[in-house]
């Protein structure tokens, strides 16, 4: 009894360092930044003065900019972030599909897929910028744009990441007509529409981390009982109806886990925007993260700024704590 006695201690000393530094850094910093947000601090001096929730009033019932570029954040996250799964999930699915086949080569194409995954997002933004900037009248065009010129396809100048172009479903077609009739006209204002300059970012962004689907989808796949396949083949089922039966019932938690790892970095998303696109044209590739940079050390509204991470934070918890629930509670079925 006394040497497990003197085992457990010395296990509680060796993991004591990282929960002193983890109480300290993460959740005394957290506390720190909640009891700012409760501040009136709106200058480079800090002022504590208890503000109650006015900079949580400010942000989200407020009648000033600051409530309108949070609530276009939300529209961009929501559109960026819809676009951005739906592209990531199923352009890595596929490559996980093709290198699951035995394809020739297949380490080195798999290397290829993941490379991207192992550049930063600084890195990508400012490749993808120089790749997608439209050029100017004076100049002509450039990257991309350039590479259409060169096709034939000069007609198809998009403005990529400087187009203010909000996608909505406008109120005098039929479904804007029939949204109104039913008390949604409100579904047909360009706050609940997609900006077009967000497709910038979902194309970097899909680059970079459709690899590091692939590879989880294909870890997944090589998990699966050979068995399970020859049993189908032999009942006659095609590849379609393997793919449809077998891999994506089984591959649900693998695409479960990638949804909310995509999620929370899309709302976090920030060192893409400031190497690639800012703001954007009426904030039109604006974000959340950005937004709080912003108002914290470029506007020393430094209340409000702590205001919009407490949020981010609420939001961050709203797709991982459900997600650790799910996953808890599935370790202890099985």
């Amino acid at each position: 009894m006394r040497g497990k006695n003197w085992e457990r201690w010395v296990a509680v000393l060796m993991v004591l360092p990282s929960l002193i530094l983890i109480a300290i850094f993460v959740y005394g910093f957290i506390g720190w930044t909640g009891y700012v947000s409760l501040s009136k601090w709106v200058s480079a001096s800090p002022d504590y003065s208890f503000a109650g929730l006015a900079n949580y009033q400010r942000i989200l019932f407020g009648s000033g900019i600051e409530t309108q570029r949070f609530y276009i954040d939300i529209r961009n996250f929501v559109g960026f972030t819809s676009l951005f799964l739906a592209s990531c999930l199923i352009i890595g699915f596929g490559l996980a599909l093709l290198l699951d086949s035995r394809l020739r080569g297949e380490n080195f194409f798999r290397s290829v897929y993941l490379l991207p995954f192992a550049i930063s997002f600084i890195v990508t933004g400012v490749v993808w910028r120089w790749l997608l900037t439209p050029g100017t009248p004076e100049l002509g065009s450039t990257g991309v744009n350039k590479l259409f010129e060169y096709l034939g396809l000069g007609f198809f100048k998009p403005r990529w990441f400087i187009d203010p172009t909000i996608l909505h479903i406008r109120p005098d077609t039929d479904v804007g007509i029939f949204l109104g009739q039913i008390g949604l006209g409100f579904l047909t204002t360009p706050l609940w529409g997609i900006s077009v300059g967000t497709f910038s970012l979902v194309l970097a962004a899909t680059w970079q981390l459709s690899g590091y689907v692939m590879a989880l989808y294909l870890a997944g796949m090589r998990s699966i009982p050979q068995e399970l396949r020859e049993a189908a083949v032999v009942d006659g089922a095609n590849e379609y109806q393997i793919v449809r039966h077998i891999y994506l019932p089984l591959l649900t938690p693998i695409t479960l886990s990638a949804v909310i790892i995509l999620s929370s970095i899309s709302l976090k998303l920030y060192d893409l925007t400031v190497a690639m696109t800012g703001v954007g044209p009426g904030f039109a590739t604006d974000t959340l993260a950005f937004n709080m940079f912003e108002t914290t050390f470029k506007a020393t509204r430094f209340g409000q700024g702590a205001a919009i991470a407490m949020i981010l934070l609420i939001l961050v918890s709203l797709l991982i704590i459900p997600y650790l629930r799910y996953s808890l509670r599935r370790e202890t079925i099985i």
